[in-house]
């Protein structure tokens, strides 16, 4: 029949794609150091070290998953061609639905599992630290700064992904003014680097008795948490230490001792806090890591702006120049200005999907084609 014949086309058409995949992937390689990692987790003492071992662990598990995903996909192209001369030889038309679903299924994969093949950065497997700052504006700014927090952590959640809280400081009337949060995953930071910059927020306000159109600010800033075994040189002279009362909710503990921390790199401004533990020197310990995240992050942003010249694209991120826009009223439309990628949807968009505007970003960055400004 003439559907299956056509759908055996595509698949034979696809199959050079999932080869190539193959070795995009490194796979032998994963094989090779899955089965290393393995040999030493069998291995007398492994568990003496908790943290070094857990470490392992995830790596194995993760090399595991690459393993088995790529087998999946070829299982499917398998599973599929199979049900085509089937269908072919008992000229059943009930199955084409299912080859249609099964093979939009499948190349959804393929280009899904290609994307990750781009995230090749020094820090891209590493887990991310977002900052989300309320912009000029007042409660307004700061409603806004906690439906894009509230938007990234449904995205965590879709991709099974686990966050803990670093720092939360309320707004005065609803919102929040700041917050810190730590996305913990595979490559969560190659996912997620490309939404550091300014959004940008157009709706009619619910805080505006007249019912008029205001347009909000709010920044992300997207930091790897950089591993302990990486030199950073930060001089304790550099650094000014704060010490105050958490403000969040907490146990009596928490609101009554002044755990929470604050550190100020001097030489460059930066300031970072944390105030979920209920520790001072635990909290100190967060700090220190997002501050040496900061220091490390700031590096990678200069030398971007050094080579930008090269690459054909503006990198410097500016308050007020946002990266993308999110239109409530009077149409309904969320456009990055970077990739030109927009979707209607953005009821979809503000629980977190944001898989459109990840990829577009990873592809264009990639590819060095960005949209026309």
């Amino acid at each position: 029949m003439l559907q299956f014949d056509e759908y055996k086309v595509k698949l034979n058409n696809l199959k050079p794609e999932l080869d190539e995949l193959e070795q995009a992937l490194g796979l032998e390689a994963a094989q090779r150091e899955a089965e290393m990692l393995e040999s030493e987790s069998a291995s007398d003492g492994f568990w003496d070290n908790l943290e070094k071992a857990q470490k392992v662990q995830q790596r194995v598990k993760h090399l595991r998953d690459k393993l088995e995903g790529q087998q999946k996909r070829r299982t499917q192209w398998d599973d599929l061609m199979t049900l085509c001369e089937l269908g072919n030889e008992m000229e059943d038309e009930s199955l084409v639905p299912e080859v249609e679903e099964g093979f939009a299924k499948l190349e959804a994969e393929i280009e899904e599992a290609k994307l990750s093949t781009l995230l090749t950065g020094e820090y891209d497997a590493s887990n991310a630290i977002l900052t989300f700052h309320a912009g000029a504006g007042g409660t307004e700014a700061q409603d806004w700064a906690q439906m894009l927090y509230r938007m990234y952590t449904r995205w965590a959640e879709r991709h099974g992904y686990s966050y803990k809280v670093l720092d939360y400081l309320d707004g005065d009337e609803a919102g929040i003014k700041s917050a810190t949060i730590m996305v913990e995953g595979e490559n969560a930071y190659g996912h997620l680097k490309g939404e550091h910059g300014v959004h940008r927020l157009v709706r009619v306000s619910p805080f505006d008795a007249n019912a008029r159109r205001q347009t909000s600010f709010a920044a992300l800033e997207v930091m790897p948490e950089i591993p302990d075994d990486v030199e950073v040189d930060i001089r304790p002279e550099d650094i000014e230490m704060q010490v105050f009362r958490s403000s969040g909710a907490g146990g009596q503990h928490i609101n009554k001792t002044s755990s929470a921390v604050r550190l100020i790199h001097k030489p460059t401004g930066i300031v970072v806090s944390c105030q979920t533990e209920r520790s001072q020197f635990q909290n100190r310990d967060t700090c220190m890591k997002m501050l040496r995240s900061r220091l490390v992050e700031l590096k990678m942003q200069q030398h971007a702006e050094k080579i930008s010249d090269l690459k054909g694209v503006q990198l410097k991120i500016e308050w007020g120049s946002q990266i993308r826009s999110y239109v409530f009223m009077p149409y309904q439309l969320v456009k990055d200005n970077r990739t030109g990628y927009e979707t209607s949807n953005i009821n979809a968009v503000m629980d977190g999907d944001l898989d459109g505007f990840i990829n577009a970003y990873l592809k264009a960055e990639a590819t060095g084609v960005w949209a026309e400004k």
